[in-house]
């Protein structure tokens, strides 16, 4: 009769090893891989965006001079645009997250100083609220353009 083959080793000590296939770590691995790809949807910052009530008495002075920015016109346009509405910007969540980051409670916040100037998120946003205001739409819709532009 021959000699079965094991799939186990042996160490050096006399100890049987096991293969690291038959480990259970592969099984472990990738249990833990597929976890983290499940968590990933209800880590979007979509879900986390909740929209401030705007403040009452918010005002055009709340926003940096957009003079300032005379070198850069897109920069200094957008904030000469959210001067003239201060009161629907302060309604807007900001989706570069500066709510976390740098304390802020809007969108408006990011234009009491150079913090927009330097945010392609925060010009956007500004701009897109600034337009649809003008089209006449409410404060709802805009939140919820903002909100579809920034899905992920």
């Amino acid at each position: 009769m021959g000699k079965s083959k094991s799939t186990h080793r042996t160490s050096r000590r006399g100890r049987r090893s096991r293969n690291w296939k038959d480990s259970g770590l592969v099984w472990i691995g990738g249990g833990a891989v597929i976890l983290v790809l499940l968590m990933v949807p209800t880590l979007s910052v979509g879900d986390s965006a909740q929209h401030p009530e705007p403040r009452e008495h918010i005002a055009h002075d709340h926003v940096a001079p957009a003079a300032r920015y005379a070198s850069y016109p897109r920069v200094a346009r957008t904030y000469a645009l959210v001067a003239e509405i201060p009161h629907v910007i302060d309604g807007i969540y900001c989706y570069c997250a500066c709510s976390e980051h740098s304390g802020h409670y809007s969108l408006l916040d990011c234009y009491k100083d150079d913090h927009a100037a330097r945010c392609d998120v925060c010009l956007s946003e500004a701009d897109m609220a600034h337009r649809m205001h003008r089209e006449g739409k409410s404060l709802d819709e805009i939140r919820t353009a903002i909100d579809r532009l920034y899905e992920t």
